[in-house]
């Protein structure tokens, strides 16, 4: 599940009760405890490296606050003096500790588990930068966007550069698969989309060289996934907005798909459940499907309910999928 370790389980609330959220980032002992505490709880089929998509926003030279309240970046990018102070960093100088998190996770789960890491998708990861926070429209970024087109196109140039070497040191660590997050492109009509964010995420995927599956995920994005299928991406994860029988209709059986259960939907009966999960699953009767939530699990879930969620997957799963398919 996306978001599957944090603060719905207790056994990591009792973890950040002691410890900051940038500390548990940067801590690998504390980054693998809680990466692994859903695998232990819920028998998930992979483990995600706790991280946050800001952390190389911080590497890049801006000033990082993380907190319950949500990020704040003090010193937005706001001109072209400021994309150009931003540096590309050495992902193992300014951020080991993220690949050692990895490592120590491969070594704990042993190699029959898959364990992910991401990055945030150049475009989002520029909201935060710009704004200094999320706010609802994103206008200081798009302004920068329309008023400085070329400036900006260099800032997302500048991410993407910094983005191949941080997730190559993932992949180098034992990820076996990348995300990229572009949580917010759904801010954006489908031109300012093609002409910004996806040369950038088209230019990260460039950069992997096909060296491990990348998973794009985009959220309200219904408008441009058409768009989004060409960013090179070999599994597209998408939020509970769209049915995954049409997406498939659309794009073809070449891309993989990713999700889309409503999180919200894990605060519902049992039998609710089961419902939504197995029709996500036999919305692609299993071919080329990753089941997932449509976005991160959501705080106050209950523990049973996203197990509920996760067995019910595997169960039908495992009836369906051939097993030269399964996963473990």
């Amino acid at each position: 599940m996306m978001r599957q370790a944090g603060r719905y389980l207790p056994e990591y609330r009792e973890i950040r009760a002691k410890h900051a959220f940038l500390e548990v980032c940067k801590t690998p002992q504390l980054a693998v405890e809680v990466s692994i505490q859903p695998f232990r709880r819920l028998g998930v089929d992979a483990v995600i490296v706790f991280s946050d998509i800001l952390i190389p926003a911080e590497a890049m030279g801006l000033q990082l606050e993380l907190g319950d309240a949500g990020p704040n970046l003090p010193n937005p990018v706001r001109s072209k003096a400021d994309v150009a102070r931003l540096k590309i960093f050495d992902p193992e100088t300014e951020t080991g500790f993220l690949p050692e998190a990895i490592r120590r996770i491969v070594k704990s789960v042993g190699p029959e588990v898959p364990v992910l890491g991401f990055a945030g998708a150049p475009w989002t990861l520029a909201c935060y930068m710009v704004e200094g926070q999320t706010k609802e429209g994103f206008a200081t970024v798009k302004s920068f966007l329309y008023h400085e087109p070329k400036t900006f196109r260099e800032l997302l140039h500048r991410i993407a550069q910094a983005t191949i070497p941080y997730l190559k040191a993932q992949i180098a660590a034992g990820a076996t698969a990348v995300q990229l997050f572009d949580t917010w492109c759904g801010e954006l009509n489908l031109q300012d989309y093609q002409d910004f964010a996806l040369p950038a995420v088209q230019e990260i995927i460039a950069g992997l060289s096909g060296s491990v599956p990348v998973i794009y995920y985009t959220k309200a994005s219904q408008h441009l996934l058409p768009a989004v299928a060409r960013s090179g991406a070999h599994v597209l994860s998408v939020d509970w907005r769209v049915d995954l029988a049409v997406i498939r209709k659309s794009l073809g059986p070449k891309i993989a798909l990713q999700g889309n259960v409503d999180p919200a939907v894990l605060f519902g009966p049992q039998e609710k459940i089961r419902d939504v999960t197995l029709g996500a699953i036999n919305s692609l009767s299993g071919h080329g499907h990753i089941l997932n939530l449509g976005h991160g699990i959501l705080q106050h879930t209950p523990v049973e309910n996203a197990q509920l969620f996760i067995e019910t997957g595997q169960q039908a799963l495992l009836h369906h999928a051939r097993p030269a398919a399964l996963v473990r």
